[in-house]
């Protein structure tokens, strides 16, 4: 059963979420011959302020 995360900055609608977890498991489906209903996908929603990229800077 694979087990799909997608981490991401918080912003998406639930629309766009739905659109991309059915393009995921329809990828799924077709390469690796998945059942729909084995596939889960999850979204992390991160706010930008909870990420850094690099060092962060001292005052």
């Amino acid at each position: 059963m694979p087990f799909v995360q997608v981490h991401w900055f918080e912003g998406r609608s639930d629309e766009q979420k739905a659109e991309i977890a059915r393009r995921i498991e329809a990828a799924l489906v077709e390469v690796a011959g998945v059942a729909p209903e084995h596939c889960w996908v999850k979204f992390s929603d991160t706010k930008k302020t909870d990420f850094i990229i690099g060092e962060p800077t001292e005052n």
